[in-house]
């Protein structure tokens, strides 16, 4: 599986860590940056990992900044990105069987390396649970996007 990666320079020293337990795990990961710990925009850099993920060349993305807010937030704006902060390993979980969530944000500032794997871990192994209230909840997303002219 091609894993998107991002971060600002907040988020620099945790994605260097979920980097290489992707490595580790078996992921190809593709590091949009950045690569610094200079002050930088994290829309800069989370943009081009959800535009990886909605294009289809990458199968899920990662993105880190201090809070995780910010870059979820961007990675939203996206159409066809359902990206969920995590703060921990149940809602990594909920958001891949409910959401099928394609996009993760963790914050580096304030979730510890183990507890971020774990979180990463349990978000890349969990499968989609297909039940048909969370397809017709995702498809009502989609409708929203939709409406609101971000698939056009």
């Amino acid at each position: 599986m091609k894993i998107a990666l991002a971060c600002d320079h907040g988020g620099l020293t945790l994605k260097q860590e979920i980097k290489a337990y992707l490595k580790e795990a078996g992921y190809e990961a593709r590091d949009f940056g950045t690569d610094s710990r200079d002050s930088c925009d994290y829309p800069d850099f989370a943009l081009k990992a959800a535009e990886a993920v909605a294009a289809g060349e990458c199968e899920r993305g990662i993105v880190v900044c201090t809070t995780g807010i910010g870059v979820s937030i961007v990675a939203n704006k996206v159409p066809g990105i359902r990206c969920a902060l995590c703060t921990d390993p149940y809602l990594a979980r909920m958001t891949r069987e409910h959401n099928d969530a394609n996009m993760l944000a963790v914050g580096g500032g304030v979730t510890g390396v183990n507890l971020a794997l774990d979180i990463v871990r349990v978000f890349l192994s969990t499968p989609y649970s297909g039940l048909e209230k969370h397809s017709r909840r995702i498809a009502k997303i989609a409708e929203i996007e939709e409406k609101y002219g971000k698939n056009s």
